[in-house]
């Protein structure tokens, strides 16, 4: 059962890595399910609850960094809340057409969003800039969030 347990804990922090980046999978919650398994593999002597409760609020900060940076990008460059919004909806069509459609979704959505509110296709590719931005720098935080998981878990595990 432990090397089942490590096995699968591998798998999975390979995957929630993978995922920080590729915007398909689900790359904290792999990423923390993984880190769940290796404490259990141990049966947690070495992390605790205490520990994986910090990296479960890591992952969701990580998981929430993904919607909300496209929008924030937007209203950065001075985008229109319904900008922002779109923004936010393109991100999650986007999941369903692949990696085109995560990274173009956020910048179509709010693009559209913009020109709804307004006719200017300027101001309208300036939030669809700030939107893709947005998505830049959430893919950094959302790897540095889970580099830190990574850290802190070992950290506790081996000191």
């Amino acid at each position: 059962m432990v090397y089942f347990l490590w096995s699968l804990a591998v798998l999975l922090v390979l995957s929630g890595i993978a995922g920080m980046i590729i915007p398909v999978l689900p790359g904290p919650p792999l990423l923390f399910a993984g880190l769940l398994c290796a404490a259990w593999a141990e049966d947690f002597v070495y992390v605790g609850w205490g520990t994986l409760t910090l990296l479960g609020g890591l992952a969701v900060l990580a998981w929430l960094a993904d919607f909300i940076a496209g929008a924030f990008g937007a209203k950065r460059f001075g985008a229109s809340n319904r900008a922002m919004v779109g923004a936010a909806t393109g991100a999650l069509v986007g999941l369903f057409f692949g990696i085109p459609g995560l990274l173009l979704g956020p910048f179509l959505g709010a693009m559209a969003g913009e020109l709804t509110a307004r006719a200017d296709l300027q101001a309208a590719s300036r939030a669809g800039v700030g939107a893709f931005l947005g998505l830049v720098l959430g893919t950094a935080a959302k790897m540095a969030l889970g580099f830190a998981m990574i850290g802190i878990f070992l950290a506790v595990r081996l000191f």
